[in-house]
C-alpha cells in the first residue's frame, strides 16, 4: 500500500470513529485538500498533521502511527510501540564522539 492511501485511511477512520464531519475541519484546512488528503491524492506536512490532530484532539504522532499500522497490517500496535521505544532509546556502551568541525580551505 502507497504511503498517501495509507494516510488517507488512517486520517479517514480516526476521523469518522471521533463522528467528526468533514466540515469540522474547514478552519484549518479547505474542503478541497480535505478530500484530496482522505483519498490519499495529498500527504500533508507535519505542521498540517498538527492542524489536523488539534482539530480531532489527537497527539499528532497518532495519526503518524496509525498511518503505518494502515501501511504494514501484519504490525500490531504493540510491536509497532515496541520498535518505536527501541528506536527513541539511546544506549551508547562507548562515549559519543564530539562531530568534526567542517572548515573551509583557503583557495591556493
Amino acid at each position: 500500500m502507497e504511503l498517501n492511501d495509507a494516510f488517507a485511511l488512517a486520517l479517514k477512520g480516526m476521523r469518522t470513529l471521533r463522528h467528526m464531519p468533514q466540515q469540522r475541519f474547514f478552519g484549518s484546512t479547505s474542503r478541497a485538500y480535505m478530500t484530496h488528503l482522505e483519498q490519499g491524492r495529498r500527504c500533508p506536512g507535519l505542521a498540517k498533521i498538527e492542524d489536523l490532530a488539534a482539530v480531532m484532539d489527537v497527539h499528532p504522532a497518532s495519526i503518524v502511527v496509525e498511518c503505518y499500522l494502515q501501511k504494514n497490517p501484519e504490525m500490531d500496535l504493540v510491536s509497532l510501540l515496541d520498535k518505536i521505544k527501541q528506536d527513541l532509546t539511546y544506549e551508547y556502551s562507548e562515549p559519543i564522539p564530539a562531530p568534526v568541525a567542517v572548515t573551509e580551505q583557503e583557495p591556493k
